[in-house]
C-alpha cells in the first residue's frame, strides 16, 4: 500500500506525550497565545458552577423562608457571570483558531517542503489523491481538530471540577453516587482508539481515491470528452463515494453507541440521586434548596458528558492524523546525501556508467550491465524501441533513481558521493512534456536561474528561437501562460523550457524526446534551439526520430535494457545486419 496511506498499525505507536513532544516546536512560536487560550477556559468552565450554586440560597431563602431581600443580588450576579462567560468564550474561540491556523500553516510548509524533496519512487507509488489528502487534509485534521477539541475538553474539565465542588458542598452522600456513575459512563471511551484505528486507515485510502478522481477529471477532461467517458468516469467516482459511505457507516457502528450508552448510564445516576435525595430531604439531612442546587449541578455536569463520546472519537481521529503527519515528516527519501558529500564543480573529463544495473521492481531489471564512457563536450544519442530503457538510463545521472548495482561516475567520483543539489545544478533537462508553472513566461525562464540579468534572459530567449513569438505578445515576457502552460502551443512550451535550460547554463544537458510530439514546422524551430543549447556541452539525446541524431559523436542502441550497438551514424549504417540500420531504414520508408 502507498506510504501516504499505509496501515496505521505499521506506524510507530505513539501516545499523546510523544505527539506533544513532536508538535511542541510548532506551538513554541505561539506559546503565549496558546497558554492564554487555555487560561481563558479556566474561568469559562468554572462559571457554570455559579448558576447551580446560587440556587441553594435562592430556594432556601425565597421559596422556603419567603424572603427575597437577602437574595435580590443573585439574578444580577447570574447576568454578570453569563456576560463574562460569553466574552471569555469568544476570546477562547478566537485565540484557539488563531493558534490552530498558524500551527497548521507551519506544518503544511514543512510537509510541502518534505513532499518536493521526495524521490521519484515516492511519486511512482502514490496517487495524486493520497498526496493531497496526506500532505494537506491530515494537517488540517490534526491541528484544527486537536485544538478545537482541546478547548472543548479544557473548558469541560474545569467546568466539571467546579460542578463537582458544588455537588460535594451540597451533599457528599449524593456526590458518591454521582461520581461512581460518572466514571462508569466514561469507561467506554478507553476502547475508542482501538475501535477506529483500522477503519481510519481504510477511510484515508478511500477519501484519497475520491480526490484522485477529481484530479483525473481535471487533467483528463479532453480524453473524457473525446471518448465519451462520462458514464465510465461517473461510475468510478460513484464507486469511490460508495466505499467512503460504507466506511463512514462502519465508523458510526463502532462509535455511535458511545453517546446512547453514556446517556443510559447517566440516566441511572440521575434516578439514583433522586431516590437517595428524597430520603435525605425527608430525614432532614438535606435542604430542598441544596437538593435543587445539587440536581442542577448534576445535570450541568452530565449533559456534556452524554455527548463527549463523539467528541472523544473526533479527538482520537486528530491524534491518528497527527501520527500520520509526523510519520511523513520523519520519512527519509531513498535518494539523499551521504555523509560528507562532495560538491560538484562542473565536469572536467568524462561521465561513466560502470556495470550499471537498475530495476523498478526487485527481480525485474530494466537496465543490465551498462558500461559507457561519455567524454566532456561530446554528444551521445540513445536510440532503440520503446521500453528499451533509454529514458531510465538518463534518469540515473541526476539521481532520480539510484542504480541497484554498479555505479555512475563523473570524473571518477560516484555520483552517490556528490552533494545532490550541486549534482543537479550541473544538469539541465528538456523533457518531452515539459511542465511550465502558472505565471509569466519570464518567471518560467528564470526558474533556471533566478538571479539572471535582463541581458541574460534576452540572450536565452534569442538562443531558444523565441524572439519572434515574444515580440508578437502585447505583454512580451510578462505574458501569463496559465496553469501548466495551457495558453502556449507544444512548440512554444518546448522553447520556453529550452530557454530555461539556457539560463541554467549547466555543463551537462539531457534532451529526452524533446521534439517527438511536435509537427514538422515546430520541430524545425525547436531543433535549431536545441542545436544552440548543445554547443560546448556534454549532451545526452533520447530520440525516436533518428534523423535528429545523425550528428551525434556516438550513438548507443539499447534494447531490453542492454547495449546492442555503439558507433557513429555512418559506422552503424555500414555495419552488416545493424539494428540501427534496420531502424533507420524502417523510418525512411
Amino acid at each position: 500500500m502507498p506510504f501516504g496511506i499505509q496501515p496505521i498499525n505499521k506506524l510507530k505507536q505513539m501516545n499523546l506525550v510523544v505527539n506533544y513532544r513532536k508538535i511542541y516546536p510548532y506551538v513554541k512560536p505561539y506559546l503565549f497565545r496558546a497558554i492564554l487560550a487555555i487560561l481563558v477556559t479556566l474561568p469559562l468552565g468554572a462559571m457554570d458552577a455559579v448558576i447551580a450554586w446560587v440556587l441553594k440560597p435562592y430556594m432556601d431563602v425565597v421559596m422556603i423562608e419567603k424572603s427575597a431581600q437577602a437574595t435580590s443580588f443573585l439574578p444580577l450576579l447570574v447576568i454578570i457571570f453569563s456576560f463574562a462567560q460569553s466574552l471569555l468564550n469568544y476570546s477562547a474561540t478566537y485565540l484557539n483558531t488563531w493558534v490552530g491556523q498558524k500551527i497548521t500553516m507551519d506544518l503544511k510548509k514543512d510537509l510541502f517542503r518534505k513532499l518536493i524533496h521526495q524521490d521519484a519512487r515516492f511519486f511512482d507509488r502514490n496517487t495524486s489523491g493520497s498526496v493531497l489528502f496526506g500532505f494537506n487534509q491530515d494537517a488540517e485534521l490534526a491541528c484544527s481538530g486537536l485544538l478545537a477539541n482541546l478547548k472543548l475538553f479544557t473548558t469541560r474539565l474545569f467546568s466539571s471540577i467546579s460542578l463537582i465542588c458544588v455537588l460535594i458542598w451540597n451533599s457528599w452522600q449524593l456526590s458518591i453516587i454521582a461520581l461512581v456513575v460518572l466514571f462508569g459512563a466514561l469507561l467506554p471511551l478507553t476502547r475508542v482508539r482501538k475501535k477506529i484505528k483500522s477503519i481510519m486507515d481504510k477511510t484515508v485510502f478511500s477519501s484519497a481515491q475520491v480526490m484522485t478522481h477529481y484530479n483525473e477529471a481535471f487533467s483528463g477532461n479532453r480524453v473524457i470528452s473525446s471518448f465519451n467517458l462520462y458514464e465510465y468516469a461517473s461510475f468510478k467516482f460513484n464507486e469511490a463515494l460508495r466505499a467512503v459511505f460504507k466506511l463512514g457507516m462502519k465508523m458510526t457502528k463502532r462509535t455511535g453507541l458511545l453517546t446512547p450508552m453514556m446517556h443510559f448510564i447517566i440516566s441511572i445516576g440521575i434516578a439514583g440521586v433522586i431516590w437517595v435525595g428524597s430520603y435525605l430531604i425527608t430525614s432532614g439531612q438535606l435542604t430542598p434548596g441544596g437538593f435543587v442546587s445539587f440536581i442542577t449541578a448534576l445535570l450541568m455536569l452530565y449533559h456534556p458528558i452524554k455527548s463527549i463520546g463523539s467528541n472523544f472519537a473526533s479527538l482520537q481521529m486528530s491524534l491518528l492524523a497527527m501520527e500520520r503527519v509526523f510519520a511523513k515528516l520523519e520519512r527519509i527519501p531513498n535518494i539523499h546525501n551521504g555523509p560528507n558529500p562532495k560538491v560538484l564543480k562542473g565536469i572536467k573529463k568524462n561521465i561513466t556508467f560502470e556495470h550499471a544495473w537498475f530495476a523498478y521492481e526487485p527481480g525485474r531489471p530494466v537496465l543490465k550491465d551498462i558500461n559507457l564512457e561519455i567524454k566532456k563536450g561530446k554528444t551521445i544519442a540513445l536510440v532503440g524501441n520503446s521500453g528499451g530503457g533509454k529514458s531510465t538510463l538518463v534518469t540515473l545521472l541526476p539521481r532520480f533513481y539510484d542504480v541497484t548495482r554498479g555505479a555512475v561516475k563523473i570524473d571518477g567520483v560516484d555520483i552517490r558521493e556528490l552533494d545532490l543539489d550541486s549534482l543537479r545544478e550541473n544538469i539541465a533537462i528538456v523533457f518531452q512534456d515539459n511542465i511550465l508553472f502558472a505565471g509569466t513566461i519570464r518567471e518560467n525562464i528564470l526558474l533556471g536561474r533566478n538571479d539572471a540579468t535582463p541581458k541574460q534572459v534576452q540572450q536565452a530567449v534569442h538562443n531558444a528561437c523565441l524572439d519572434e513569438f515574444i515580440a508578437s505578445l502585447p505583454a512580451g515576457l510578462d505574458t501569463p501562460i496559465g496553469e501548466r502552460g495551457t495558453k502556449l502551443s507544444g512548440g512554444q512550451k518546448q522553447r520556453v523550457a529550452i530557454a530555461r535550460a539556457f539560463i541554467k547554463d549547466a555543463p551537462i544537458v539531457i534532451l529526452d524526446e524533446a521534439t517527438s510530439a511536435l509537427d514538422n514546422k515546430s520541430e524545425a524551430i525547436v531543433q535549431q534551439a536545441i542545436y544552440n543549447l548543445m554547443k560546448d556541452r556534454t549532451v545526452f539525446i533520447i530520440a525516436h526520430r533518428l534523423s535528429t541524431v545523425k550528428d551525434a559523436n556516438q550513438i548507443i542502441v539499447i534494447d531490453h535494457g542492454e547495449i546492442k550497438e555503439t558507433g557513429t551514424h555512418k559506422e552503424l549504417l555500414a555495419r552488416p545486419n545493424s539494428v540501427y540500420a534496420s531502424l533507420y531504414t524502417t523510418q525512411l520508408k
